[in-house]
């Protein structure tokens, strides 16, 4: 796999790049060319490991938000490549941007979307691929907006076949969903195991029930 590439990226290497553990990130939003990355130490969540705070699980029971499936992916992606307070850069730059774009019209990728008065104030947006789910990024402009779109995607991805969240990095963000890491070596065998499993993100409802989201959830932290 080569390490850097040209300004546009081929949908169809970047899904066998997923295959590979590999992944893209640009040094930052103006650079045209984008560097694979393979992380030595790699962030996942086994789906039957996933927990949330007790807090988290109360507002998601006062039903801040809004939220669903697919329905703003160019807006989400455009969101987590936007600067923030929080951020003076980004690493995806347009090519990736694009990359995603097309991922999501032949239906990999996907995007979970909380809407607060018909406004995006939040959500995340990855690939699928197999029964693995790769958590690429998030965006929040109100508090716990994406970790609201975090429950709801744990849940969507254990009632429709997934076995594995792939969040490349480990994070303190993330730990509290109950993302560890691993060795590279131990993920490609994750890896290899779970691309022959059938999974569609589209199988359950568009909107999921609180009820439901909160059921998938078994253990809190």
């Amino acid at each position: 796999m080569p390490r850097d590439s040209a300004s546009r990226i081929d949908p169809d290497d970047l899904l066998k790049a997923y295959t590979l553990g590999y992944f893209p990130m640009a040094r930052s939003r103006k650079d045209d060319n984008a560097v694979w990355v393979l992380p030595e130490l790699r962030g996942v969540l086994p789906l039957d490991e996933a927990r949330a705070p007790r807090r988290l699980l109360r507002t998601l029971k006062s039903e801040p938000f809004d939220v669903t499936v697919d329905t703003a992916f160019a807006e989400i992606i455009g969101a987590c490549a936007a600067r923030s307070k929080a951020r003076a850069d980004t690493w995806i730059n347009r090519a990736i941007e694009d990359a995603y774009l097309e991922l999501f019209q032949m239906g990999f990728a996907h995007s979970v979307e909380c809407r607060r008065e018909g406004k995006l104030v939040g959500g995340l947006y990855g690939v699928a691929i197999g029964g693995v789910f790769c958590g690429e990024s998030m965006f929040s402009t109100v508090r716990d907006a994406s970790k609201i779109a975090m429950l709801h995607l744990l849940a969507r991805l254990k009632l429709t076949g997934f076995r594995l969240l792939d969040t490349q990095f480990h994070t303190a963000h993330l730990a509290q969903f109950g993302v560890r890491e691993c060795p590279d070596t131990d993920y490609q065998k994750m890896l290899g195991a779970l691309l022959g499993v059938r999974a569609d993100f589209r199988a359950a409802p568009d909107q999921l029930s609180t009820l439901t989201v909160l059921q998938s959830i078994t253990q809190t932290s």
